[in-house]
């Protein structure tokens, strides 16, 4: 597992176009940039600069053994476990708490996004989307403990996904999963 502390990968991975490749690599396994750019629905020259981009930053890297022949570019994730941080060693840099402000306001951003959009009316798509939301009674390790069995089942579905064919209809689901003590209620409730 690779862990980063550099702060320009926080604002690299925050803009939400690189951040919606990295998550095409990370179900995917390996994928061109055309493939990308029609999963995502942007100019393959668009989802090519994201690449090279992420490469920069040593996030992604060409995959020589996935390409049809030497010209083929085929990238990957450089951890193909994802992106994890040593946000403690990130803050102490110059620049990082800057970056994590950064970056948090946009992964907030992101799940109130990714809630509204499960709970929005679209004809078609309840049978494609699962919400739910359980209250139970754990200590601090079973909470641990909870968090990477989950993490355990969704990597085993991921690598599936990245081992069927590539003409399979498959769409790339985003699971998003909060371990956390419950809550306080936001003032004024």
């Amino acid at each position: 597992m690779v862990l980063y502390d550099d702060p320009r990968i926080l604002r690299a991975i925050a803009h939400p176009t690189r951040n919606r490749v990295l998550h095409e690599l990370s179900a995917a396994g390996s994928l061109r940039a055309a493939d990308i750019a029609r999963r995502i629905d942007v100019p393959a020259n668009q989802a090519s600069f994201h690449l090279r981009q992420l490469a920069k930053y040593g996030l992604v890297e060409e995959d020589p053994d996935a390409g049809r022949d030497r010209r083929d570019r085929v990238w990957r994730l450089v951890d193909p476990d994802g992106i994890r941080f040593r946000t403690a060693d990130m803050l102490a840099q110059p620049g990082g708490r800057a970056a994590y402000t950064v970056f948090r306001r946009n992964a907030v951003e992101w799940g109130q996004h990714l809630v509204e959009r499960a709970f929005a009316e679209t004809e078609g798509e309840s049978d494609r989307r699962n919400i739910s939301e359980w209250s139970v009674r754990l200590t601090a390790d079973e909470a641990h403990q909870l968090a990477r069995e989950v993490e355990e089942v969704v990597e085993r579905f991921r690598d599936a996904g990245r081992a069927a064919p590539q003409g399979e209809d498959r769409d790339t689901y985003s699971v998003f999963l909060l371990v956390q003590p419950y809550p306080d209620l936001p003032e004024g409730d």
